[in-house]
């Protein structure tokens, strides 16, 4: 009878498994064209507001609404510019909690093999950033990310009650999602300076960007399937990522979009904006469910 009711446990257990395993859902629903970003690179969603940025002709933020089903600019445009020379030039994450620093990254490939990379996380005084609309007065600090492997995006997520600022690899060997003590960063000159890193996990390849959905303790993965083509949306359960040191896949999601997908937001319970790098249709609406 105990072998049974250890069958019967065994049985439920896995079929609540694959009940999660299946819980999320996304569905693209609309494709429209945002102009003036450049290459867009990622979206930021904080207190009703929408920021894409892009790497137009020096790296950029602008501020834009919802207005019915598509998106109206606010006027607000934030170039990532010191005294006129471009700092921030390929934006690739932007790290906001409202009580932390603000940090985004900067992800450069150096040579065509994508062997050799720069990546900078870039403190900032956003309020200062957007009140001026450049970087002048508003830099606080330049942090090497020689933690890395393949660039930076940094996405503040939390862990056990305490703020993170956690970021991913690009590229297809040896990736991981690292998170940093957001103070230990602020005060730090690279990633690699003892206190900075706390925590890691093993992942998959091409990870554009990161979100993090604190009312489910989900972090998203926004990728490619193959280098810079394809979509790719991995949740993952941070939290058994974290414990176990590999990606614990709640559910993967792939699209039939072939360009290359920048980033992704929710921003309902059930809405979420995704963006790509192309020139036309590049930001869609999508539709979410848990």
């Amino acid at each position: 009878m105990k072998t049974v009711a250890s069958l019967v446990l065994l049985f439920l257990l896995c079929g609540a498994f694959l009940l999660k395993k299946r819980a999320v859902q996304l569905k693209i629903s609309r494709a429209f064209t945002v102009d003036s970003l450049g290459a867009c690179q990622g979206v930021h969603y904080q207190s009703g507001r929408i920021f894409l940025y892009g790497d137009r002709e020096v790296g950029m933020i602008r501020e834009y609404r919802v207005q019915g089903d598509s998106l109206t600019y606010a006027g607000q445009e934030m170039k990532l510019t010191q005294a006129g020379q471009d700092v921030i030039n390929h934006p690739t994450g932007i790290a906001f909690n409202g009580m932390g620093p603000t940090f985004i990254g900067n992800s450069i490939r150096l040579n065509p093999e994508g062997t050799a990379w720069k990546a900078v996380i870039y403190c900032v005084d956003w309020e200062g950033l957007r009140k001026k609309g450049t970087l002048d007065g508003n830099l606080i600090r330049a942090i090497e990310d020689d933690a890395c492997i393949q660039g930076t995006r940094p996405e503040y997520v939390k862990y056990r009650n305490k703020w993170y600022v956690a970021t991913a690899d690009y590229g297809n060997k040896g990736n991981e999602v690292r998170l940093y003590d957001p103070e230990a960063l602020r005060k730090a000159t690279r990633t690699s300076e003892k206190g900075v890193l706390f925590k890691k996990f093993t992942c998959g390849p091409w990870v554009q960007n990161l979100h993090w959905i604190a009312e489910k303790d989900l972090l998203v993965l926004i990728q490619n399937q193959i280098e810079g083509r394809k979509w790719r949306f991995t949740f993952l359960d941070l939290k058994k990522s974290l414990d176990s040191g590999k990606e614990q896949v709640v559910k993967v999601i792939d699209t039939d979009q072939a360009d290359e997908l920048e980033g992704f937001a929710l921003i309902s319970p059930t809405t979420a904006v995704a963006v790509s790098s192309s020139r036309k249709e590049n930001v869609h609406w999508a539709t979410v469910g848990f």
